[in-house]
């Protein structure tokens, strides 16, 4: 015998876990490209080069993959804006470096982007609550960031921060959706126009930098 069983599965494993981030990669391109209900766990091992049943063994169905996928991208986006949130101590800075960071986390794998932000009604119950309270918590964040900003005077005392979170993560998911990479504009002169919006909007006059 050349292996032992023991040798066997972490070599198993092993491979399974080098695979994992190919596997994310592949499911969001097929579940973008046929959607998630037109897409079988069996193409997505044919685009991973695997067996059906290594697949099988770590996503036991596609709602699974789903649901990993989607974490991924919550904890993505949010480690990058609360990094960005700490890179400074100027409040009208952190407020700029949030904005941008958030579509630029987001479009690391637009795939995923797209699936997280529009494939998530095909969840079931439980795995949607799940899902949800992910993108509760970062909006909580959110939610953190401009409470204080209202509170330093950065942003002014009459806007409803509610609304202002609302509407303004509703327009930097939208950018995720049509971004173009080999547009005229970059992703960082989007940022810096959003920003802009930001300043001539909300920002207090007399805090600006």
């Amino acid at each position: 015998m050349l292996f032992s069983k023991k040798a066997y599965l972490n070599c198993f494993f092993g491979t399974l876990a080098l695979l994992t981030p190919q596997i994310v990669f592949n499911s969001a391109r097929l579940f973008r490209e046929k959607g998630f209900e037109r897409t079988s766990l069996k193409e997505i091992a044919e685009a991973c080069n695997m067996l059906p049943g290594s697949l099988y063994y770590r996503y036991n169905s596609k709602e699974a993959l789903l649901v990993e996928l989607m974490r991924r991208g919550v904890d993505l986006v949010t480690a990058e804006v609360e990094s960005a949130y700490a890179s400074s101590d100027d409040p009208v800075e952190r407020l700029r470096l949030c904005i941008k960071a958030h579509p630029r986390a987001l479009l690391v794998d637009s795939d995923a982007v797209y699936v997280l932000l529009f494939e998530w009604r095909a969840l079931g119950p439980e795995a949607r609550e799940e899902i949800i309270e992910l993108r509760d918590q970062y909006e909580s964040l959110w939610a953190g960031i401009l409470e204080t900003m209202i509170a330093q005077g950065v942003v002014r005392k009459n806007v409803d921060g509610r609304l202002l979170r609302l509407i303004g993560l509703g327009a930097l998911n939208w950018v995720a959706t049509w971004f173009d990479r080999n547009g005229v504009h970059s992703l960082d002169a989007i940022g810096d126009f959003i920003w802009q919006i930001a300043m001539d909007g909300v920002i207090n006059k007399g805090v600006q930098a």
